[in-house]
């Protein structure tokens, strides 16, 4: 009996996402600084202005992602939950957007750009704006 709850453990364990190597980590650092550098820190926005083309969003990692407004601005979203694969350059998210723009909770898909076939969702976050003063 003593085995089913030790073998179930084990499986779990093994289940569990793994924190992201150290050279991945300061990519991600290191490109979050690049988009910030000189910018203030505004208020926590749902939605993203309708101005901003989701075009200009660039990849940080796994979570977080920005949209550049231009060089004076720009909008950084943490994820709700991690979208598999969206570092790596073969594929984009695609937001299926509630209302008239993009907003928190809106779900994203992660779809492969060759295939056009999604590999995973998650959903948005809010939207911290970072302007230069």
């Amino acid at each position: 009996m003593r085995t089913i709850p030790l073998l179930l453990a084990a499986a779990l364990t093994g289940c569990m996402t793994q924190p992201p190597p150290a050279t991945q980590l300061a990519e991600s650092q290191a490109k979050f600084q690049e988009l910030t550098s000189g910018k203030i820190a505004g208020s926590a926005m749902a939605c993203l202005p309708p101005s901003v083309r989701s075009r200009n969003m660039v990849t940080i990692d796994n979570s977080t992602i920005a949209y550049v407004d231009s060089p004076r601005r720009v909008y950084v979203n943490h994820l709700r939950g991690e979208c598999s694969n969206l570092r790596n350059g073969f594929y984009t998210l695609v937001v299926r957007s509630s209302g008239s723009g993009t907003c928190s909770g809106d779900i994203a898909d992660v779809a492969d750009v060759r295939t056009g076939m999604t590999a995973g969702s998650c959903a948005l976050g809010e939207f911290v704006p970072y302007t230069r003063q």
